[in-house]
């Protein structure tokens, strides 16, 4: 399994948007961990929720709804939601002594795994629903919110793609002009570390129709840039007018949709990677030449400890046709050091693919063991400052790559789409083809547009850059 970057997104971040208040509706607050999946359920959520008269607040203290969106990836992911659930708890009581109740609910991955847990050690959570029950989320906060305890952690994929909610148009619009877009959830690969085939399981997909339809609403409401998730995004598969399609060929679909001008994808598994999507990174002017496949680890021996289903030298070959298909391809990946009974040689293997491959950018991680995962239970655990010491040296070697890559952009036209404002008044931040962050002077009424630039300085981060 191919895991998703990680990151926290709570209220205040640019990543959450709020909508006006008015005074006698109910507020939900959602607050957001893990990936880029969570972030799109979040918003699904939030439209659900939209439809029963709950309008999103950036203020906890405010609502009458909190949701926790979670996620297990990390280490003490579980403990995290505890000691939130603690401080909430406390609000909680606060506001039922003011005779304005608020509902707690828990979502995601951690809800999925740890539910029942949740709800014995944790009164204070009136709602548990792990991520394939969303497109209940009204009927069960509405039980919750009269009294009764509600757990739902059923694997319903099928009808959660069905029934949720079509994307409201004023949502997508604040949310800006590029946006996520689920085609796939679940994962059959079983990699040794992770959770994910038992938090979110098996490998599904969302119908042809189904993702035309919500990339068309999403260009009908402004958004230039669509991402394509899935725990597994390359596994996609779908029939179309009585076509099979895999993921190249639905990205050749979706390129014919006027005004979607820019698509991507993640996460993506090497074993997946289909002769039609190296066509379509060929031919597909519209996909962005940068791709996030991740090895974890560069020694046959811990490849197949982890259960990855393919060696060093196969990924290497899969990489070389990429860049033959697109040379400017720009390549991300995910590594995991310190993978019971890695040794220094093995290791050292790792650091050798990173140098034969050169990233442009990456997300690397200590091994934690996941409770319930095979992983867990191998001997030769690696010693923490061993893992520590390892991780450090891979980082290092990372930074060197992507800051690199970013110093080569320098002198370099390219165009970007303008997302959003700048941290400086006159400044405007764009994406460039290669996902880099991209700051530019411009005003706030061209976000949404596409410009062309020149880079002047690259950065370990962003660029920086005059129009061309």
């Amino acid at each position: 399994m191919s895991e998703f970057s990680t990151t926290e997104i709570t209220a205040g971040d640019e990543d959450l948007h709020s909508t006006a208040v008015p005074g006698n509706s109910r507020k939900v607050f959602i607050k957001t961990y893990g990936c880029q999946m969570n972030v799109y359920d979040s918003e699904r959520m939030e439209d659900a929720l939209s439809g029963e008269g709950f309008v999103q607040t950036n203020s906890m203290e405010e609502a009458d709804l909190v949701l926790l969106n979670t996620c297990h990836i990390r280490e003490k992911a579980a403990e995290k939601v505890f000691s939130e659930i603690g401080r909430i708890r406390q609000l909680k009581e606060r506001r039922a002594g003011t005779g304005k109740p608020l509902t707690l609910g828990v979502t995601g991955c951690v809800a999925q795994a740890e539910g029942e847990e949740i709800m014995r050690r944790a009164p204070a959570v009136d709602l548990v629903a792990g991520p394939q029950t969303y497109h209940r989320l009204n009927d069960m906060v509405s039980k919750a919110a009269s009294g009764e305890r509600v757990i739902a952690t059923e694997f319903e994929i099928e009808q959660k793609f069905a029934q949720m909610p079509q994307i409201e148009r004023r949502s997508a619009i604040a949310r800006g002009v590029a946006a996520f877009l689920t085609v796939q959830e679940g994962c059959d690969k079983f990699c040794t570390f992770c959770v994910v085939p038992y938090t979110r399981g098996a490998e599904v997909s969302r119908s042809p129709a189904q993702i035309i339809e919500e990339a068309k609403r999403l260009r009908d409401a402004g958004v230039r840039e669509i991402t394509l998730l899935g725990q597994n995004v390359n596994a996609w598969a779908g029939t179309l007018e009585g076509r099979s399609l895999n993921l190249g060929e639905l990205i050749f679909e979706l390129a014919e949709i006027d005004g979607v001008e820019r698509l991507r994808y993640t996460t993506s598994h090497p074993i997946d990677m289909h002769p039609e999507l190296l066509t379509a990174h060929r031919d597909v002017k519209k996909l962005m030449p940068y791709l996030h496949l991740p090895v974890q680890a560069g020694s046959d021996r811990v490849l197949k400890a982890m259960n990855r289903h393919h060696t060093r030298a196969e990924y290497i070959d899969l990489i070389a046709a990429i860049r033959e298909a697109r040379p400017d391809m720009a390549i991300s990946g995910d590594f995991i050091v310190g993978f019971p009974g890695e040794t220094d040689a093995d290791f050292e293997d790792t650091i050798q693919v990173i140098r034969e491959v050169t990233y442009a950018s990456a997300f690397s991680f200590k091994y934690s063991p996941r409770p319930g995962t095979p992983g867990a239970e191998l001997d030769a655990q690696v010693p923490e400052t061993v893992k520590s010491e390892r991780l450090q040296v891979l980082q290092d070697l990372l930074k060197e790559q992507q800051i690199a890559f970013n110093k080569a952009c320098v002198g370099k036209q390219m165009d970007i789409l303008l997302e959003k404002r700048g941290r400086k008044d006159g400044q405007l931040i764009g994406r460039s083809p290669w996902l880099q962050s991209v700051v530019v002077d411009g005003e706030p009424e061209e976000i949404g547009h596409f410009i062309r630039v020149r880079v002047t300085h690259g950065g370990p981060a962003s660029l920086l850059a005059e129009r061309a």
